[in-house]
């Protein structure tokens, strides 16, 4: 029953949502004997089984001009439209040529048919299935209604066509209940729920290795130091200024805010203001991007570049106080390197991650006594630090292990090929007795 899958998206490189969750769905595919092959504009993937097409990329000249005169505008001039509709041919036959070269049973379109950074590709997506009727799976990570970006814009016709198509060889898994009830208010379409996952059935190991040994050295804080991480991008929705405000109520010198992740392309305003915020409040923060990376490495200048999971077996604690997420990757990551967190209630959070049962230290928009006196436990109390981080991640592992993740794969390519594995089969047809 092994089936040879074809993921699609504009990018998969780096560490974003799309990215990482891919690449997940792809080792729990392999353990099942499905091999994955990659169609996207940039890609960091095996070359042998990747697809690049530089046109498939949102950042590609084409695309921006596209968006440029598609979005915060309502009239639509004939000649974006014959582009739109050249670049959605073309892609098309890019889809075709991906399909035939390695032989794919099944696409998983990775949010393209979800948020229209990338118009065309949606189109040539969601035309390629209309006329072959080929198995797909779409993982919806984020959708158009949800970004203000895309309150106003001038291709309303292909939104509704694309994002999303609603097609009978077409299964839709969003990752939150938030976004599966919009989808069906919206398009009329159901879809299954699966949140972001980790490997918890394959715990981290907890020794620090020779490599990172020096990293708090190399971040410029010592040993007994309180490393409290902000594992996120300096973007405004990620709340930052709450962990500052929180670090200086704690008042003491130990507490030190390492920021993993730079402002990318998002502006360097708020970094700006948060810096001075944090001047302001007598908050050591310290920016450490330039020297996370994918992987272990040595840079141009002869120093060593760590991983995000490196940072986070030195952490003491894990702050994210950000104002929305589609789910929280970053939460998920933490508690598997059992690393306590402070979270602010975002809605995503209140309504699918709260009722689960964690021991999370929470807030509700702004910072309390009360929780700095947590905060203060957690750090003085070793054993009560234990068993919240014990707590959180056999909680994680009922939820968002692999495990779930396969088995809700399974069911779907089940329904779409007519391919079950064995758990599906009746005891008789499994060579089983009663």
């Amino acid at each position: 029953m092994s089936k040879n899958i074809g993921f699609i998206s504009t990018r998969f490189a780096g560490s974003d949502g799309v990215s990482l969750e891919s690449a997940k769905w792809a080792e729990v595919l392999w353990d099942d004997a499905h091999v994955s092959y990659w169609y996207s504009g940039r890609n960091d993937r095996d070359t042998a089984c990747s697809y690049c097409i530089p046109e498939a990329y949102f950042g590609h000249p084409e695309n921006i001009w596209i968006n440029d005169r598609i979005w915060g505008h309502t009239l639509r001039d004939p000649k974006v439209t014959d582009r739109i509709h050249a670049l959605a041919k073309y892609l098309k036959q890019t889809l075709y040529a991906f399909v035939d070269f390695y032989k794919i049973d099944i696409l998983i379109p990775q949010n393209v048919l979800a948020i229209p950074m990338h118009v065309p590709l949606g189109i040539a997506v969601t035309e390629f299935l209309a006329e072959t009727q080929m198995p797909a799976i779409a993982h919806q990570h984020d959708f158009y209604w949800e970004r203000s970006r895309f309150s106003v814009g001038a291709v309303k016709d292909y939104l509704d066509m694309a994002f999303p198509p609603s097609l009978p060889n077409l299964h839709h898994i969003c990752i939150n209940q938030a976004a599966i009830e919009q989808l069906g208010l919206r398009k009329g379409v159901t879809a299954s729920l699966m949140p972001n996952v980790f490997d918890f059935d394959n715990p981290p190991k907890q020794s620090v290795d020779s490599y990172t040994a020096d990293i708090r050295k190399e971040i410029g804080i010592d040993n007994d130091d309180i490393l409290i991480l902000q594992p996120t991008r300096i973007v405004p929705r990620k709340g930052i200024e709450h962990a500052i405000k929180l670090v200086g109520m704690l008042n003491d010198d130990r507490f030190k805010l390492v920021i993993s992740h730079d402002a990318g392309d998002e502006g360097l305003d708020y970094k700006y203001q948060l810096m001075e915020l944090a001047e302001q409040e007598g908050v050591d923060l310290r920016f450490f991007a330039a020297r996370i990376g994918e992987a272990r490495q040595i840079d141009h200048d002869g120093k060593k570049v760590y991983t995000l999971w490196d940072i986070y077996q030195h952490a003491d604690l894990m702050t994210y106080p950000s104002t929305y997420e589609g789910f929280g990757n970053a939460l998920l990551e933490a508690i598997y390197f059992r690393v306590p967190v402070i979270i602010n209630r975002y809605s995503i959070y209140v309504q699918d991650i709260e009722p689960k049962g964690f021991k999370l230290l929470e807030m509700d928009g702004f910072i309390t006594p009360q929780l700095v006196k947590l905060v203060r436990r957690i750090v003085d109390d070793p054993s009560y630090k234990e068993s919240i981080v014990e707590h959180n991640y056999s909680v994680a592992k009922k939820y968002y292990s692999y495990t779930v993740l396969r088995r809700l794969l399974r069911q779907h390519i089940a329904q779409l090929t007519g391919d079950a594995p064995d758990e599906f089969l009746p005891k008789r047809e499994r060579g089983e007795h009663n």
